[in-house]
C-alpha cells in the first residue's frame, strides 16, 4: 500500500548524503535574480535578529527558526525525484556552495559540515546531491571554483550560472564577517522545510495539484486595490478606478509581450520605497524592519498604515493614487525596463547600469519624479540620475568595491531621500555636488590605501566589470571617431559570435622573463586593464598565444581601440587623430608590446575613463 509521508526536515537533514533528481518533463531552472536576493536577504535579516557580536557558535541553537516552505518527493528506483521545490533547492545548493567556497578560503571549520550537503561518496564515486546529469558541469564548476562557461548551454544551466554570479555579487560573506560560522550553523540547523515523501507518482501529482490549484490567495496588489478602493462609493467613480487599476496591471505584467505576474508587484514597491520611504533597518541584533523593508515584503499592509504620508484614505484621495499617481508611475517604470533592454538615445546611462546588473535603479530612477513632470523632464531626470549611478558604480567597481543588492541598500535609500521629487536643476546640483564629495574615484580611495585603474586587473570579482569598462572604452573611441556607437553589439552574448576579452600578453612567462622577475609580477602585468582588448570570440580563440607581432595584423582589422595597438588605425583615418587631439590621448602604434608600451598605454586607459565617466556629463540635461 503506498504511503504519504510529511517530515519537517532541517537543510542539513534534508541534504546529508542524499540526491535528487528530476523528470524529464519538469521546466527549467527558472529563479530571476529578484528571487534569489530576496532569498537571501530574507535569511540574512532573520540571522542577524538573533546574532549577536561576541556570540559562540553554540548558542545558534537558541536562535530562531526559519521556515522555507515544504517540498514533494516522489520515491522510485532507489532514487528521490523532486515532484515540487526544485527551484529552492536549487537555489539552495547554489547559496551552499558559496559558503562552502568561501569557508574553505577561510579554512573554518565548519566547511566539513557544508561539503556533504553538495555531494557524498557513499560508494567510493563522488555523487552531487543535485543528481541531473545535464547540469552537473556547472555545478562541479562551481564547487571547484573552475573556469565555465555558460554560452550555448542549455537554459538551466544558463539561469544556474547566473544566479551563483547574483550570490556573489551581494558578498553576503563580506557582509557577515565574523558571523559566517555562525549564519553557516545556522543555516543547516535552524532553516527547514516540509518533505512530503511518496512512493506512488500519482499520489505525489495530486498532492502538489491540490497545494497549488485549489484557489489561489489574494496577492499583496489585489489586497491594495481593495483597500483603495473601500472608500469609493459612488459606483461610477468605483467602476472606472478598477478599470484602470486592472489596466496598469495588465500594462506591467504583459510588458515587453511576456507574462510576468510579479512585475506589478515589484513596480508598486519601486514606487513606494522612491517616494515614500523615511527609515531603514539598523544593522544589529533585535532591529525592526522599518518602512524600506517593510515595503519590500508586506507593501499593502504599510500603505494603511502610513495613509498619511501616503495622503490616502478618502475618496478624494485614493481616487487621485489610482487614477493620476499609478498611471504615472507606472509609465516611468516601463520606461525605465525598455531602457534597460533596448539600448535607447538618450538614456543610454539606464542600459549601462542595467548591464552591470544593478537592481536598485529601478527604485532610485523613480525617486525625483513628480506627477506634474512632463515626458521631457521625466526623461531628463532619469538620464541624469542613471548617469550618477554610471559613475558611481564604475567607482568602485574599479576598486574593488561590492555593488550588490545588499551592499548598496543603505547608500540608495539616503540617495532616494536626498533627491525625491527635486526640480531638474536642483537634482543636477545635488547628484554633482555628491560625486565631487565622493571619497571613491578612478584614482583610487583613500580609505582603501588606494587602488583605481592603476591597480584594476582581471580576476574573478572584476571580469565582468573590465568587460563593461572595454566595451565602454571601445564605443567612446569609435564614436568620437565618427563611428557608430555599437556599445550594445559589444556586450551581447547571445549573438553567435560574441566578444571575449583578449590578453595582449600572451600566457607565455618565458617570453617576458627578461621584464618580469616572477610570475606572479607576469601575471599582474598581462591582467592589468591596460593590456586588454575586447576582440569577437572567433578572433580571440583563432590568436591563441601569438606573440604580439603576429596579432597585430588581427588587431588591424577590428574595432579601432584594438587596431589603436597598430599603424593601419593612423592611415587615413582624421575624425580619429581629431579626437585624439581634441581629447589630448597619446594613442601609438607599437611594433612590440611589454612594460614600457604598456604603461604608456596606461596613461591613455586613465585618461579615457576619466573622461567616460566625468561628472561634467550630468551639464548635459540642463541643455
Amino acid at each position: 500500500m503506498s504511503t504519504i509521508t510529511p517530515y519537517y526536515r532541517t537543510v542539513k537533514d534534508l541534504l546529508q548524503s542524499q540526491s535528487f533528481s528530476i523528470d524529464e518533463y519538469q521546466r527549467e531552472y527558472k529563479w530571476e535574480r529578484e528571487n534569489i536576493e530576496e532569498l537571501l536577504i530574507d535569511l540574512r535579516d532573520k540571522f542577524l535578529n538573533c546574532y549577536q557580536s561576541g556570540h559562540k557558535t553554540s548558542e545558534v541553537s537558541k536562535y530562531e527558526d526559519y521556515f522555507l516552505g515544504s517540498i514533494i518527493i516522489s520515491k522510485r528506483n532507489g532514487k528521490n525525484y523532486l515532484v515540487d521545490g526544485q527551484q529552492r533547492v536549487t537555489s539552495l545548493t547554489l547559496l551552499l556552495i558559496y559558503l562552502h567556497n568561501a569557508a574553505k578560503v577561510q579554512a573554518l571549520t565548519v566547511v566539513g559540515s557544508l561539503a556533504p550537503l553538495i555531494y557524498s561518496a557513499p560508494y567510493g564515486d563522488p555523487l552531487f546531491n543535485l543528481s541531473i546529469p545535464e547540469r552537473l558541469p556547472v555545478i562541479e564548476a562551481l564547487f571547484h571554483s573552475a573556469p565555465f562557461n555558460p554560452d550555448g548551454k542549455d537554459e538551466s544551466i544558463q539561469t544556474m550560472y547566473a544566479r551563483y554570479q547574483n550570490i556573489v555579487q551581494m558578498d553576503l560573506v563580506g557582509e557577515l564577517n565574523d558571523a559566517l560560522p555562525h549564519f553557516i550553523y545556522w543555516l543547516l540547523n535552524k532553516v527547514g522545510l516540509i518533505e512530503i515523501a511518496t512512493d506512488n507518482d500519482n499520489y505525489a501529482y495530486a498532492i502538489f495539484e491540490t497545494m497549488n490549484d485549489r484557489g489561489k490567495p489574494l496577492s499583496p496588489v489585489d489586497m491594495l486595490k481593495a483597500y483603495l478602493l473601500a472608500p469609493i462609493t459612488e459606483e461610477g467613480k468605483r467602476r472606472n478606478a478598477n478599470q484602470v487599476w486592472k489596466s496598469q496591471v495588465l500594462e506591467l505584467i504583459s510588458w515587453n509581450h511576456a507574462n510576468e505576474p510579479e512585475r506589478d508587484a515589484n513596480c508598486i514597491k519601486a514606487w513606494f520605497r522612491a517616494q515614500f520611504a523615511e527609515s531603514i533597518r539598523e544593522r544589529k541584533a533585535g532591529s525592526t524592519d522599518k518602512d524600506w523593508e517593510l515595503i519590500g515584503s508586506v507593501f499593502h499592509r504599510w500603505a494603511r498604515d502610513n495613509r498619511v504620508r501616503l495622503q490616502i484614505g478618502d475618496e478624494t484621495e485614493n481616487l487621485s493614487l489610482i487614477t493620476e499617481h499609478f498611471p504615472f508611475f507606472g509609465k516611468a517604470y516601463r520606461k525605465i525596463l525598455s531602457a534597460s533592454l533596448a539600448y535607447t538615445p538618450g538614456l543610454e546611462a539606464v542600459f549601462y547600469n542595467a548591464h552591470n546588473e544593478f537592481t536598485w535603479q529601478n527604485t532610485v530612477l523613480l525617486a525625483p519624479l513628480t506627477i506634474k513632470d512632463d515626458d521631457n523632464t521625466v526623461q531628463r531626470k532619469m538620464a541624469a540620475t542613471a548617469t550618477y549611478l554610471d559613475i558611481w558604480l564604475m567607482r568602485r567597481t574599479v576598486n574593488y568595491i561590492r555593488v550588490g543588492y545588499s551592499s548598496t541598500s543603505y547608500a540608495m535609500y539616503l540617495l532616494c531621500k536626498e533627491i525625491r521629487e527635486k526640480p531638474l536643476p536642483e537634482l543636477v546640483a545635488i547628484l554633482t555636488n555628491k560625486l565631487a564629495e565622493d571619497d571613491v574615484t578612478f584614482e583610487g580611495s583613500v580609505a582603501r590605501g588606494r587602488t583605481g585603474i592603476e591597480g584594476l586587473g582581471l580576476n574573478q570579482f572584476s571580469r565582468r566589470y573590465i568587460y563593461h569598462l572595454l566595451a565602454r572604452i571601445t564605443t567612446y573611441v569609435e564614436v568620437g571617431s565618427g563611428k557608430p556607437d555599437l556599445f550594445d553589439k559589444y556586450v551581447d552574448r547571445d549573438t553567435k559570435n560574441p566578444c571575449d576579452i583578449e590578453h595582449i600578453w600572451a600566457d607565455d612567462y618565458d617570453r617576458y622573463k627578461h621584464e618580469c622577475s616572477s610570475q606572479q609580477e607576469f601575471q599582474d602585468w598581462r591582467n592589468q586593464v591596460a593590456g586588454l582588448l575586447l576582440l569577437p570570440a572567433d578572433v580571440n580563440r583563432s590568436l591563441q598565444d601569438k606573440p604580439f607581432n603576429l596579432k597585430a595584423p588581427h588587431y588591424a582589422k577590428q574595432n579601432l581601440y584594438a587596431a589603436s595597438l597598430t599603424a593601419a588605425a593612423y592611415e587615413h583615418e582624421p575624425q580619429f587623430k581629431q579626437f585624439r587631439t581634441t581629447k589630448g590621448l597619446s594613442f601609438k602604434p607599437y611594433e612590440k608590446y611589454g612594460k614600457d608600451q604598456q604603461l604608456e598605454r596606461r596613461e591613455v586607459v586613465r585618461r579615457l575613463v576619466n573622461q567616460i565617466w566625468s561628472p561634467d556629463r550630468l551639464k548635459e540635461f540642463l541643455a
